[in-house]
């Protein structure tokens, strides 16, 4: 019996993780580590650092109801505020965006790095972190946008980056 549920707690470690927010679902790679509940958030991940990496990446999922949340383009505006460059000046012309359909939903991507400083004190690290990238994506939905935003390490958001293509690619309404 007990080598039984030993075998029962494996099959359903490895299953990928199915979430949801405002009227959509998606599917999380299964060695992304579901954390416990946090503030605003509809679910957050932690992901394995890649090698060469001191720590991991962190992907947060927001919704906050519809016509919530603020425009496209402002929040898009707000995390790429978030980066600057080496010397201390704001990102401008480095931050990729891309709006177009998938699975008939409005899709907005935003790919941005050099130094992390995050979005305030409940937001992001309480030092500025070189060398981080995100990842952002805002999925526009019957009932309200949901934001997909991935921070950490170049390395580990690279080693992720399909991963995380992956999981856009799940999003679906209910």
């Amino acid at each position: 019996m007990n080598r039984l549920l030993g075998v029962l707690v494996v099959a359903v470690a490895v299953v990928a993780h199915a979430e949801d927010a405002g009227g959509l679902t998606w599917t999380a790679p299964a060695e992304w580590a579901v954390q416990g509940p946090r503030p605003m958030r509809a679910a957050t991940y932690k992901l394995p650092a890649a090698k060469g990496d001191t720590e991991g990446a962190e992907l947060a999922v927001f919704y906050f109801g519809p016509g919530q949340g603020g425009a496209v383009d402002a929040n898009v505006k707000r995390w790429v505020g978030q980066f600057q460059t080496a010397d201390g000046k704001p990102i401008t012309k480095e931050a990729k965006t891309k709006a177009e359909k998938l699975n008939g939903l409005p899709l907005t991507t935003v790919d941005v790095k050099g130094t992390y400083t995050g979005g305030g004190p409940m937001m992001g690290p309480s030092t500025p972190k070189p060398g981080f990238r995100l990842l952002g994506a805002i999925v526009e939905g019957a009932q309200g946008a949901v934001f997909f935003k991935l921070t950490g390490p170049e390395k580990t958001v690279a080693a992720s980056e399909k991963s995380f293509r992956k999981l856009l690619e799940s999003v679906k309404k209910q």
